[in-house]
């Protein structure tokens, strides 16, 4: 009888995987299986679009002094308080081919350490422009070939050089004096990220979800990190940031990487998404990364808001905000504005929300369904939201109501640029100044 009731207790330890979560006895796969469940429920669950005010009569005073040119070789990604206080009223316009693909693609103007503006044209023909609109040089490397296929570039510069990467796999640099060609490679796949220069490198981000790593002085790459596929081909602007000798990016997947600056080595991984969303991740759209307080902070348009942890990737909160704008983070709070039209603000330590107001409230009934907002700035008072109808909403920040619209074309206009307290806003054919 003993010897029987031994080898029922060998057989019950021996096979306690079958018991359920009620007994106490799991395996270690199985703890390890219900603890991944949770975290995938925890970090993908769906939540329902918040629209509605939230503490609309809250006053929000911001006591921080502004980033003095946070738009110049910006390692963050935060622009933080920037310095403006215009009337908005246009005073000069440099104008250019149009951009055809402009509302397709997300492509940024260049802020130089020589206080000089830099873009492209519709042949990829490259402006240097300085602060009154006048013309430094142009530059254009393309054959007649490439010139058709209308290349869309991104830039980084420093004080001697420009590096440009577009989405016809081409990069190169040039010298930001004089706009002499330095040297100029192809890539296997297009590219289609930020660009960042970090003393005598540069990283930038492919179509097949791939950081690459180059040498500023010839070109040749240092090291690379791939990342998962994509099935389709996502047109979408990714971000990455540089903090702390690493490099922080986001692939189309979702998945926010962090690699060692050096070597290349893969320093922490967090996915976003849920599979599911793998098989679409063309409808996926994230904003850009911003690191500040030792957090990775972005949101998205499938109602996600995250705040990672910088050091090992763990998800500090999550909130339901629908945004794919670059959040602004300044006096421990987060900004921005949802796809709905509210301004959020978040508090920077719990994500708990704050207040939110309905900043398209002014905005007529029937045109609100066709009107997105496209990017922002945050200044001491105000705060400054650009839309794909060519408006620019002017808000108070101690109130979060809106307090003007300016007409400033009738079609996609990109987010503001702030360069020594003039404000500039590209449009598809021309760049406009206004103070």
């Amino acid at each position: 009888m003993n010897k029987f009731f031994n080898f029922l207790l060998i057989f019950f330890f021996v096979n306690n995987c079958s018991l359920d979560t009620k007994t106490g006895f799991w395996s270690k796969s199985e703890k390890l299986k219900s603890e991944k469940t949770i975290i995938e429920k925890e970090i993908f669950q769906e939540a329902k679009i918040y629209e509605k005010e939230f503490n609309p009569q809250l006053k929000i005073k911001l006591k921080s002094n502004f980033k003095n040119k946070s738009f110049i070789n910006n390692l963050s990604n935060n622009n933080g308080i920037v310095k403006f206080n215009g009337d908005l009223k246009e005073v000069s316009k440099y104008k250019f081919s149009k951009i055809s693909k402009f509302d397709y693609f997300q492509p940024d103007l260049l802020l130089t350490k020589r206080n000089s503006i830099i873009f492209f044209d519709d042949k990829g023909s490259i402006l240097n422009f300085d602060e009154n609109s006048k013309l430094i040089w142009q530059k254009n490397i393309y054959s007649k070939t490439e010139k058709k296929l209308k290349p869309i570039l991104y830039f980084d510069s420093n004080e001697k050089y420009m590096v440009v990467a577009d989405n016809i796999a081409k990069y190169y640099a040039i010298d930001i004096n004089n706009g002499e060609l330095s040297w100029s490679k192809n890539n296997i796949a297009p590219f289609n990220s930020q660009i960042k220069i970090f003393k005598d490198k540069f990283f930038v981000i492919d179509f097949d979800n791939i950081l690459r790593s180059y040498s500023i002085k010839n070109g040749e790459e240092i090291w690379n990190f791939k990342t998962e596929k994509s099935f389709i081909k996502s047109q979408q602007k990714l971000s990455l940031v540089v903090n702390d000798n690493r490099v922080i990016f986001i692939n189309t997947l979702g998945d926010v990487s962090a690699v060692d600056l050096s070597s290349g080595n893969l320093l922490w991984q967090t996915p976003t998404q849920s599979s599911s969303i793998y098989e679409n991740s063309f409808s996926l759209k994230n904003s850009d990364l911003i690191a500040e307080n030792k957090s990775i902070y972005f949101s998205n348009n499938k109602n996600e808001f995250f705040a990672l942890d910088e050091r090992n990737g763990i998800v500090k909160w999550k909130q339901a905000i629908n945004s794919n704008l670059r959040p602004t983070f300044a006096d421990g709070l987060l900004f921005t504005v949802t796809m709905e039209g509210y301004l959020s603000v978040l508090d920077a330590r719990n994500g708990n929300i704050v207040r939110m107001t309905n900043i398209f409230d002014v905005i007529k009934n029937y045109k609100k369904k066709n009107v997105e907002p496209i990017g922002f700035i945050v200044t001491k008072n105000k705060i400054y939201l650009s839309l794909n109808n060519g408006k620019l909403i002017v808000v108070d920040i101690t109130t979060g109501k809106t307090t003007d619209i300016i007409k400033i074309d009738s079609e996609k206009i990109s987010r503001p640029y702030v360069l020594n307290d003039n404000m500039y806003i590209v449009r598809d054919n021309a760049i406009l100044k206004l103070n």
